[in-house]
C-alpha cells in the first residue's frame, strides 16, 4: 500500500449510492426524531436539536452523546439498525457495472461513511457493491469523541488509511456540500457534490442540505446522477484512452 502511486475515488453512501425514492433518509430522520422524543423531549425541542447537532456536530448523535449522555450502540441499534433496508433498497446493475467500469490499474475505490460499520455493510451489501471496494472508512461509534465528516481529522485519517501523501490523488463525490467543501478545502484533488434531482436532506419537513452556503460560487461540481461521473472523471475509467 505505501508503494501504491494509484489514485483513490471516496464514496459516501448514504443518500448517495441509493435514490432518495428508497425513504430511507426520512426514515431515518422519523426514528431519530423518536430518539429525542423517548428522551423527554417535546417534538418541538426534538425538531430543533436534531437540527442544531446535525448542523453543529455533523451528526445529530454526536451531540446526544455530548449533550444527553446516550449510549451510541443503542443509537445505532435503534435507528439505522431498525430499518428494513433489504425492504428499501436493492441491487441496481448499471451503478454495479459503473463501479466495473472503474480501472483499478489507475484507481482504488473506497467507501467514506458517517454511519457506523454494520450499516454501512448492510447497504454495500444489498447493493452487491461489497465486492467492488478496496475498503471502508466509517465513525467508529465506540471510541469516545469520535470523529466525522466534515472534519478535518477525518479526512487526515482516510488518507493515513490508504497510505498517499499527496491529496490531489483523492476523488470524492457526497451528497452532502458541506464534506465536499471541507475535503477540497483540504487540497483534495477532484471533488464533486452529489444532488440527486428533488432530492434534499429534511429533518421533519425543515430543510438543511440542497444549495447550502457559498454553493453557487464554488468551483467544486454539482451533479444529479453517478453516471455523470463517466464525463467529470474519464480518466479513471477503463475506456479512457
Amino acid at each position: 500500500m505505501l508503494n501504491d502511486d494509484r489514485v483513490v475515488v471516496w464514496f459516501d453512501i448514504d443518500n448517495t449510492l441509493y435514490p432518495s425514492s428508497s425513504r430511507i433518509s426520512q426514515a431515518m430522520s422519523d426514528r431519530i426524531h423518536a430518539y429525542f422524543v423517548n428522551l423527554g423531549l417535546s417534538h418541538e425541542e426534538a425538531t430543533a436539536l436534531h437540527i442544531q447537532y446535525y448542523t453543529q456536530y455533523g451528526l445529530a448523535l454526536r451531540g446526544l452523546i455530548r449533550h444527553h449522555d446516550i449510549d451510541p450502540l443503542d443509537f445505532d441499534r435503534q435507528c439505522d439498525g431498525s430499518l428494513p433496508l433489504e425492504d428499501m433498497i436493492k441491487f441496481d446493475p448499471k451503478l454495479v457495472k459503473l463501479f466495473e467500469d472503474i480501472d483499478r490499474t489507475k484507481a482504488r475505490v473506497w467507501a467514506l461513511t458517517n454511519a457506523y460499520k454494520p450499516h454501512a455493510q448492510r447497504v454495500l451489501r444489498i447493493l452487491q457493491l461489497d465486492g467492488l471496494i478496496d475498503g471502508l472508512l466509517y465513525c467508529n461509534y465506540q471510541v469516545k469523541d469520535f470523529i466525522c465528516k466534515p472534519e478535518a481529522e477525518f479526512y487526515n485519517l482516510a488518507i493515513q488509511q490508504v497510505g498517499i501523501t499527496d491529496r490531489s490523488k483523492c476523488y470524492f463525490v457526497d451528497d452532502s456540500f458541506r464534506n465536499v467543501q471541507a475535503a477540497h478545502a483540504l487540497g483534495w484533488g477532484k471533488c464533486v457534490h452529489f444532488c440527486e434531482k428533488g432530492h434534499d436532506l429534511t429533518v421533519n419537513g425543515n430543510l438543511v442540505n440542497g444549495l447550502e452556503n457559498g454553493e453557487m460560487d464554488s468551483p467544486i461540481q454539482r451533479i444529479s446522477s453517478l453516471e455523470e461521473l463517466r464525463d467529470i472523471w474519464p480518466e479513471i475509467f477503463k475506456d479512457y484512452e
